[in-house]
């Protein structure tokens, strides 16, 4: 089953919202409003919440989990990722906290405690470690991630572009027959 309740917490989706048969979706999980999840995805909320916004698609073999509340972390840390956010293929997502209008490139890792800021680049392959903050308005590439140079207006304008794309796929697959769940 793509949607499995655990501990009385069920993942809810949002008008819209797209998760392949193929991703599993586990727990205290909220996917927003015209969102989308691709194939062999899995997101956790298993022993804390995870909240995905609107417009935001978490593409192919993505993690997406969160860091529990214990004797090293008395409350943990969920997983937020806001809207209009493109998380590219193989990512990591660990208990982070990610704005609105952010790319993270493919096979890149987001640890806990991170917060990227809105309308920030990851570059495939980049390592953000435990507590980083990421400046709005930069591209950051590397492992560890370094702040490389400010975004240019055409990067900036790829955020919304992206997402509308991502937005307008999922509706082909839906228009197909494709079930949501």
């Amino acid at each position: 089953m793509t949607l499995r309740t655990y501990q009385n917490h069920s993942p809810r989706l949002a008008r819209g919202a797209f998760v392949d048969s193929t991703a599993v979706v586990i727990g205290d999980v909220e996917i927003g409003e015209d969102s989308s999840v691709w194939p062999l995805t899995v997101i956790r909320g298993d022993m804390h919440h995870i909240r995905i916004g609107a417009r935001t698609s978490v593409q192919d073999g993505c993690v997406l989990h969160i860091t529990h509340a214990g004797p090293f972390n008395p409350d943990g840390f969920p997983l937020r990722v806001g809207d209009d956010v493109t998380i590219a293929h193989k990512v990591m997502l660990h208990g982070c906290s990610v704005g609105s209008r952010v790319l993270i490139g493919m096979g890149s890792i987001v640890m806990d405690g991170a917060v990227v800021e809105d309308d920030v680049i990851i570059g495939a392959g980049s390592l953000v470690p435990p507590g980083k903050r990421l400046e709005s308005g930069f591209l950051y590439v590397g492992s560890p991630v370094k702040q490389a140079r400010p975004l240019t207006d055409k990067e900036r304008a790829f955020f919304t572009y992206s997402a509308a794309n991502y937005v307008k796929l999922k509706d082909l697959h839906l228009a197909e027959g494709y079930d949501r769940i």
